[in-house]
């Protein structure tokens, strides 16, 4: 049976962040994850997730300012001190809750400067991460929702993984984004699974519940555990209504 992960940057997101995951636990999630938690007192996150039993499976960097047009600062050249300032932000958050991946945002950035200062704070972000056990993930996103974001395709995340060569160094395979910039879901998941950290889905386009659009997630859940995954899936979707009225598409995995 399938497991999944409520993202709780995207579902319940009018509870504050404790009391979202005591409502992914009375929804019967396996886990969950988040964006930016840092709001929060570590504290009551972790009182929370003593009281559900719920591992969270990951977090990301501070975008920036997102006022300005920041959407991550790990391959910004010139901004390399808040970058790294980010980066040990997120471990030092992530390693008090025993939180496995942390999300390191590229940003708004192209060309070759843009990848080397990609590389060198990542390498700084593994080499931190390696400490607490922690597994940094890159993520392709989308042209058309994160104009001008440096890492797009899996091919390019696939590449930078290869380059720097450390073992906490993963990909975070998104199917929304991964569906709208390449499409051949299931093509990739197979090539890329040593490479993988970490799964998400949401529907396509809309990014709404997985329950329907262009990729059956039925095929594509079934599909992930014959190639062996078996971690929680992270739903990583819109609800089109209320988190709670949207969670039938759950039943379709029982």
């Amino acid at each position: 049976m399938a497991k999944f992960s409520a993202n709780l940057g995207f579902l319940w997101q009018e509870l504050p962040l404790p009391d979202a995951i005591r409502a992914a636990k009375k929804a019967g999630f396996d886990a969950v994850e988040c964006h930016w938690p840092y709001s929060f007192d570590v504290k009551d996150i972790a009182s929370a997730l003593r009281e559900t039993g719920l591992p969270m499976l990951g977090l990301n960097t501070i975008r920036g300012n997102v006022e300005a047009g920041d959407n991550g600062l790990t391959a910004v050249a010139g901004r390399e001190s808040e970058a790294r300032a980010a980066i040990d932000q997120a471990i030092a958050y992530a390693g008090e809750l025993k939180v496995p991946n942390i999300h390191v945002m590229a940003g708004r950035a192209q060309g070759t400067e843009a990848h080397h200062t990609f590389l060198s704070n990542l390498t700084y972000a593994c080499e931190q991460a390696f400490v607490y056990g922690i597994t940094i993930l890159i993520e392709p996103l989308n042209d058309r929702d994160a104009p001008g974001y440096f890492l797009r395709t899996s091919a390019q995340g696939r590449s930078i993984i290869e380059e720097l060569g450390h073992d906490n160094l993963k990909l975070m395979f998104d199917c929304y984004h991964i569906q709208i910039m390449e499409g051949d879901i299931c093509e990739r998941l197979e090539a890329l699974m040593p490479h993988i950290g970490h799964v998400q889905i949401a529907s396509v386009p809309d990014r709404a519940e997985p329950d329907h659009g262009e990729l059956n997630y039925r095929h594509i859940v079934s599909w992930l555990d014959q190639l062996g995954y078996r971690q929680p899936i992270g739903a990583e979707y819109r609800p089109a209504t209320s988190t709670f009225d949207g969670l039938s598409w759950m039943r379709l995995f029982e």
